[in-house]
């Protein structure tokens, strides 16, 4: 089979592999959407083993792999199973059923990881197209405790984004306990801030959506968004408060990972509200006492989701029939990696994907 690898310095190879052979709590998938996420970008420019230094995860030697070896990319992935291992009950999964992939593995054993958690496992987890061969190949053998069944209303690419970027706004929702009582407002419209306008809608919340992009704000709309900022032109607190009497926004998420946008995001939320920080770069400062405890303000960090939120996540898409494909723009095959990448290294702003 054929797998893409990241080489640093935005170069990647596709390169021919063994076909896997699933060991006895194995499954292998036959990939049909791998989806590309923005956080793949830092592995693309940097290369997977200095990335690896970097975040701190657990060692690859450790893992059994050397420095040199290669690691197929993609953490967003989504096929059909093919084969299953000896130890596996054919009615948990079985050949032919559509499955997403929960794209973190941990011991299974530890309280993280016996609740879904597996990307805080005490001893160390494996991210798939990080530490671990990913999705961006023919197919992908995973543990099969990783496996997650696709509802037959969501497309493969619509499974890919749940796999990550999208199902990461739906956990962050379901974090700040969303509802229909609550106005939300979300600054940064990348695919993540955008699912967040989308799912917020569906929820019954009345949106706003910031950005400094006048495009992404403009098509925000199209997602639900019940009011519009664009940040490059007005003061986005200023804006809140005024669409809200004075108020606020009950509920506020930063996805887009600057220190600017988590001080409005801060600064816009209403007393008693509740403050997500989604995005997974940069740093912030606050004026704690009137911005944060004289407003007696919750603010959370929201780390991805468990494989049950993932569980959760696409049955709610599936029930209130939420079209994800609209995120997407142009999907690739397989021999255009090299030239997906750069399109997303462009940060051209829609969701996109390998399909096979």
């Amino acid at each position: 089979m054929r797998g893409v690898v990241f080489r640093g310095d935005r170069k990647l190879d596709i390169l021919t592999f063994d076909d896997p052979v699933p060991g006895p709590d194995d499954a292998i998938i036959e990939m049909k959407a791998s989806g590309l996420c923005g956080s793949d970008l830092k592995f693309y420019r940097e290369g997977v083993h200095k990335t690896l230094r970097t975040l701190g995860f657990r060692d690859l030697v450790a893992s059994g792999y050397q420095e040199t070896d290669p690691i197929i990319a993609g953490h967003e992935p989504c096929g059909v199973v093919v084969e299953v291992g000896s130890n596996v009950d054919k009615k948990a999964f079985k050949p032919g059923d559509r499955v997403m992939v929960f794209h973190y593995e941990g011991c299974r054993y530890c309280p993280h990881c016996q609740t879904g958690w597996t990307q805080m496992c005490e001893h160390g987890s494996t991210l798939f197209g990080l530490n671990g061969h990913g999705g961006h190949a023919d197919y992908m053998k995973v543990p099969v405790s990783s496996l997650v069944h696709l509802p037959d209303e969501i497309s493969f690419t619509g499974g890919a984004a749940i796999s990550c970027g999208i199902g990461t706004a739906y956990g962050a929702l379901v974090r700040l306990d969303l509802s229909a009582r609550d106005t939300l407002a979300v600054f940064g419209l990348g695919p993540v801030g955008m699912s967040a306008v989308q799912f917020g809608a569906a929820m019954g919340a009345r949106v706003i959506a910031v950005d400094i992009v006048a495009d992404r704000v403009n098509r925000a709309a199209e997602f639900g968004a019940s009011e519009l900022i664009d940040a490059s032109q007005h003061d986005p607190v200023e804006k809140i408060l005024a669409l809200t009497g004075g108020k606020g926004a009950s509920r506020t998420m930063d996805c887009a990972g600057h220190s600017v946008a988590r001080q409005q995001a801060v600064r816009s939320a209403a007393r008693w509200g509740k403050v997500a920080f989604v995005g997974v770069s940069g740093d912030v400062t606050l004026n704690v006492t009137p911005d944060v405890i004289l407003k007696q303000l919750t603010i959370i960090g929201s780390h991805t989701f468990s494989i049950v939120g993932q569980a959760d996540c696409a049955r709610f898409v599936a029930d209130h029939g939420v079209d994800l494909d609209k995120h997407y723009g142009r999907l690739w095959s397989l021999d255009e990696a090299e030239e997906a990448y750069r399109d997303l290294d462009s940060q051209s702003g829609s969701k996109t994907a390998i399909v096979f």
